[in-house]
This record gives C-alpha cells, sequence and structure tokens, in this order.
C-alpha cells in the first residue's frame, strides 16, 4: 500500500467505546477525545471515573438496553456493541442490517483487560482468579481488530499517545497502516491473555502435559543483534516475577545484549543456590558457564577468590552476588573489565565507583531467586519445542551415601555439597574441583566425561600458575560429577589430579568398578541419587 493509499483509507473517530481495567492515561486520553467531538460510551468503573473527571459519558446499558448484570460478567455480549464493531461501512447489507436494528458505528474502542495475569501472580485463590478471566474484553477487541479497515483498537496505555498523535495529524482520523499495527497488537494481547489462562488452568488442574501449549511473552527490549551480528532478536517478559535479569533495574551502563541477558541470568541463577544466611557468595560467568565461584568471609574475598580460578576468563564476564554490591567489593571488580554485575543491591560507595565506567551494566534486584521454587524451561526445536519443570532438585547432607571404605571428613563434605551446587550450572558434562569453598578447575560441555575431568584439571594447574603456587590447587580438592563417572578413568584422572573426595549421582552399571578404583586410590566418594544434566 502506498501513503497516498493509505491516507485515501482514513477513518474518522465519531465514537469511541472505553472499558478499562487499568485507568492509567485514561483521564488524559478521553479528555482529548472529547475535545474532538468524539461521543465517549463506556461501562462500570470506567464510566465512574469519567464522570468523575467532569466528562460527558454515555453507558453501554442505555445503549444496548440491558443493564450490567451477573456482577458485570454480562454487559457488553450484546448486538448492538457487536454489530457497531463488526459491521463492514461499505457493505450495503451491513448498513442496512444497522439502520434496521438502530446500531451506530462505533471507530475506536479502549479496551484492556482483567488483571488476571497479576491476579495469579499476588497468589491469589482460584474463585479470584477465575473471576479475573475477562470474557467481554477479549470478545470486543478480537471484534475491533477483525474489522481494523473500519475501527480502530488501542489495548494498552502505551498505545494511547500514539493514537492522540495519529489523530493530531490526520484531523482527528486514523490511518489504515496505523489500525493494522494496533490491529495486530490487539490479537498479540488476547493470544497472551489466553496463553496466560490456559497455562494457569493446566496447573490449576494437575494437567503436566496439556494437549496444547502456548507461550507468550511482553516485548521488554529489542536488541542490536542476537548470538551473532547477522542474527535479528529482542527480549520478551513472561510476566512472572521470579528476580533475575528480567525483573531487574539496571542502573548505568549500555543496553544489554542478547548474550548479556543469557550469562546474566546464568550466573544469578547460581549466585542464588548460595543462602546470604550463610555467608557471602560470588560466581563470575562466561559463556552460560561458570568459570570461577567462590563463597568468602566478605563479599570482596569472595570475589577476589572467584576471580582467582580462572582470571584469564573472568575478563569480559558477568559477575553475580548473592548480597547487595557494597564499594570495596566494587572497587575490586572495577580493577578489570567486566560485562554486567548483577547484585540483590549495591549501597552508594558501589555505585560511585561504577559510575566511571560507564560501559558496566549494574543490574540490581530486590531479592534472589528461590532455587527451589517450581518453574518450566522452554526450548525449541525444529518443528516444535521441549518443555521441562525446571531442575529445582536440592541435595542435602543427610541425602548422600557414602559408598566407599573411607568416609569423607566434615571439611571434604563441606567442599563436595559446594562443588555439587555448582556443577548443577555447569553445562554437561561437568566436572567441578573446589577447595575451601571456591572452585579452582571447571570442565564443562565436553562429550565424554574424563575430557571434562582433565580440562578441570588442567585449569587448577593455569590458576597456580597465575597465582605463583608451588602445586596445583586441585591438590587436596574435591571433584564433582554432575552425572555418574561410567568408567573409573574419569574418577582415576581426578585422583591423578590431586583430588581426594567425589560427589556424584551414581547409577552406573559399572558402579561397583568407580567405587573399586576410588577405594584403591584412597579417595572418599558419595552417591547424590540425583543427577543434574545441563544441555
Amino acid at each position: 500500500m502506498t501513503a497516498s493509499e493509505d491516507r485515501d483509507a482514513l477513518v474518522p473517530i465519531r465514537r469511541a467505546l472505553l472499558s478499562v481495567s487499568d485507568k492509567t492515561g485514561l483521564i488524559d486520553l478521553a479528555r482529548a477525545l472529547a475535545a474532538r467531538g468524539v461521543e465517549l460510551i463506556s461501562t462500570g468503573g470506567t464510566a465512574r471515573a469519567l464522570r468523575e473527571a467532569g466528562l460527558s459519558v454515555r453507558d453501554v446499558a442505555e445503549l444496548t438496553g440491558f443493564p450490567e448484570m451477573m456482577d458485570g460478567r454480562v454487559k457488553t455480549l450484546h448486538p448492538m456493541v457487536h454489530g457497531a464493531l463488526l459491521a463492514l461501512r461499505d457493505d450495503p447489507a451491513h448498513q442496512e442490517a444497522m439502520r434496521a436494528h438502530g446500531i451506530a458505528p462505533i471507530d475506536l474502542l479502549v479496551v484492556n483487560l482483567y488483571p488476571f495475569e497479576r491476579t495469579v501472580a499476588s497468589g491469589a485463590d482460584m474463585d479470584a482468579c477465575i473471576e479475573n478471566i475477562d470474557i467481554g474484553g477479549p470478545a470486543m477487541i478480537r471484534a475491533a481488530a477483525k474489522n481494523h479497515a473500519h475501527v480502530a483498537v488501542a489495548v494498552d496505555p502505551e498505545d494511547y499517545a500514539p493514537l492522540l498523535a495519529e489523530l493530531e495529524a490526520h484531523d482527528g482520523a486514523v490511518t489504515l497502516g496505523f489500525r493494522r499495527m494496533l490491529a495486530a497488537t490487539a490479537y498479540a494481547r488476547t493470544a497472551a491473555y489466553d496463553a496466560a489462562v490456559s497455562a494457569w488452568m493446566a496447573d490449576a488442574f494437575a494437567q503436566t502435559a496439556p494437549r496444547r501449549r502456548a507461550v507468550a511473552g511482553r516485548l521488554a527490549q529489542t536488541l542490536r543483534y542476537g548470538e551473532n551480528p547477522h542474527q535479528s532478536a529482542a527480549f520478551y517478559l513472561d510476566g512472572s516475577d521470579r528476580p533475575g535479569v528480567a525483573t531487574a533495574r539496571q542502573l548505568q551502563g549500555k543496553e544489554l545484549s542478547y548474550n548479556n541477558i543469557n550469562d546474566t541470568d546464568a550466573a544469578f541463577e547460581l549466585a542464588a543456590e548460595f543462602d546470604p544466611a550463610e555467608g557471602p557468595a560470588c560466581v563470575i560467568v562466561k559463556h552460560a558457564n561458570p568459570c570461577g565461584v567462590a563463597r568468602g568471609r566478605t563479599l570482596t574475598e569472595a570475589y577476589r577468590r572467584a576471580h582467582d580460578c580462572d582470571r584469564t576468563s573472568a575478563f569480559g564476564g558477568i559477575v553475580a552476588l548473592n548480597m547487595p554490591l557494597d564499594g570495596a567489593t566494587a572497587e575490586e571488580i572495577a580493577r578489570i573489565f567486566t560485562e554486567v554485575v548483577i547484585a540483590p543491591g549495591a549501597d552508594e560507595d558501589a555505585r560511585a565507583i561504577f559510575a566511571a565506567k560507564k560501559n558496566l551494566r549494574l543490574l540490581v534486584t530486590d531479592a534472589l531467586p528461590d532455587p527451589t521454587a517450581p518453574g518450566r524451561v522452554w526450548r525449541q526445536v525444529s518443528g516444535g519445542f521441549l518443555v521441562q519443570d525446571r531442575d529445582n532438585g536440592r541435595v542435602r547432607a543427610q541425602d548422600l551415601r557414602v559408598v566407599t571404605r573411607r568416609a569423607p571428613t566434615q571439611a571434604e563434605l563441606d567442599d563436595l555439597m559446594f562443588a555439587w551446587r555448582v556443577a548443577k550450572h555447569v553445562k554437561s558434562n561437568a566436572i567441578v574441583y573446589a577447595r575451601d569453598g571456591a572452585t579452582v578447575g571447571i570442565g564443562a560441555g565436553q562429550m565424554s566425561r574424563v575430557d571434562s575431568t582433565r580440562i578441570a584439571a588442567r585449569k587448577a594447574q593455569d590458576m597456580a600458575a597465575a597465582l605463583g603456587l608451588e602445586q596445583s590447587p586441585a591438590v587436596g580438592s574435591v571433584v564433582a560429577s554432575d552425572a555418574f563417572f561410567p568408567f573409573p578413568d574419569g574418577l582415576l584422572a581426578a585422583a591423578e589430579a590431586g583430588a581426594t573426595a567425589v560427589i556424584q549421582p551414581g547409577g552406573s552399571m559399572r558402579d561397583q568398578e568407580v567405587i573399586d578404583a576410588a577405594d584403591k586410590a584412597g579417595l572418599a566418594m558419595v552417591f547424590t541419587g540425583m543427577r543434574h544434566f545441563r544441555h
């Protein structure tokens, strides 16, 4: 369509129906419409708000000849409303039907829906959630959007300013191009709304694998590109309130990239594994894998120890903290180039120090995500997508089964539990060496577990060289494996690197061979009975 054709398809706005749950911007919009001579029609609380603002408004009940009934469940489901929205203005038969039944056209529909998503997020009971499923609103939106050749529809307060600008630019009318844009937005909104309702019902009615799954999101930002510059990308929010990159406030720095968002999410989810009540913890992530994780007496010490694990990989990485960022830690982080820092808060000293680092993104949240909370993970494959529960599995020390002749010491046990939490967030095959509450070598994403074991040991040797240590910090360390050792070779490689204790799920047909090898090497080994594959 050419620009002239778009202008030729102008629709003057003479009558508008306004019915909104979210009253943001309502009065300003209505006043601007009234100033242009637009007749306002409305319902219930919206009509009251307009009258209280001194505006003249006609009730839908007057239009339909029926009062609102059944606690407001029935008010707009009537031919006087839907005929006014659906009628084709250029169809003689439709025009005749409108004249015969006294139906006057509605040119603009302004509707936003009952706050179903917010009601569910608040933890409301089933009755409250069901009562907040909007029926009339989606029906009107879909009708107006279908008939966008003749009707404009606005479903969000953020549509109001562009709508008023359009009316100003075209002397009280709207172009076909603008109506098409509004219609697409409207159908996306009703689709997202229905997706939220269907997902909630599946959970509420214990349908773990419903026949159909709907996915919806709200645009948070368009991104410069995706994983690579030739890929376009955007970031969408699913409406959940889980603390993390999607709900964080960005205090400074340039816009987050696709990879920043992905890596920051991975870092913060791992940081949340460490309860602040048990002390400070720091995670440094590079390419979605942790390259250093540590606890410390202070946040600064935790950062230094995490950084020491792999100083090379930490450059340009993502830092996540389990406590609010303080000035001393910010000063330490600022010594090297860091892409993103995310923490549950940041004090004024920290903000002032980072202010000099214009490209560093600082994100703060109000809390840590709960690593034990239920949730779902989605992954697209060709022709469909996979859905699974979030890995919220937790193993406690009392859940471990000692399978070797030697049981781990208390110090080894503490490190085993630490390493196990880290291994959960490392791409499979995952191997983590840890010592004194800090990682000293991480092997991630290898095709064989023995390769991951050797790479992690090599990382520990690199750490020794970087810190000027006389021997590898893997000597005297413990090892966590996200899944069982299928053969003794990986375990023996860890023993050769100097590890003294191992934590793994167990469950291999060759478990006894691996246990015998551990006994022969003098290792202590415990089984968790739970694995943590992360592909």
